[in-house]
C-alpha cells in the first residue's frame, strides 16, 4: 500500500496535513487527496494552532517540541510538518486508508 501523504528524508518524516481548527476534540481523521485530516481543538489565532499541533505530533510521535516544525502552510490549513528521528510511529497518521 503506497502512500502520498508522508515521505521520508533521512531520518526526517514529512508529513502533509489538512489541519481543522477549534474542533470538539483532537482526531486524525481520513485522508483528503494527498493530505491527512486532522482535528485539533485549539483556534487558528496568532498562531495558538500551530503551537497547539506541534505540540499534539510531539507527543504522539514520542519526540521533542523542537524536533516538529511547520516547512510549509504557517498560516494555512494545508500544513507540510517535519517530524526529526520520531521515536514513536502511530500507524494513524501512517496508514493510508484508501
Amino acid at each position: 500500500m503506497s502512500s502520498t501523504h508522508y515521505h521520508w528524508i533521512g531520518d526526517e518524516l514529512r508529513i502533509q496535513l489538512r489541519v481543522s481548527p477549534r474542533a470538539s476534540r483532537d482526531q486524525v481523521g481520513d485522508l483528503m487527496g494527498d493530505r491527512l485530516k486532522i482535528s485539533i481543538t485549539a483556534p487558528p489565532v496568532d498562531g495558538e494552532a500551530n503551537d497547539y499541533l506541534i505540540r499534539y505530533l510531539a507527543k504522539e510521535f514520542g519526540v521533542a517540541r523542537s524536533q516538529v516544525s511547520v516547512v510549509q502552510g504557517q498560516t494555512n490549513r494545508n500544513k507540510t510538518l517535519s517530524i526529526l528521528a520520531p521515536s514513536t510511529l502511530p500507524v494513524a497518521f501512517l496508514i493510508s486508508r484508501d
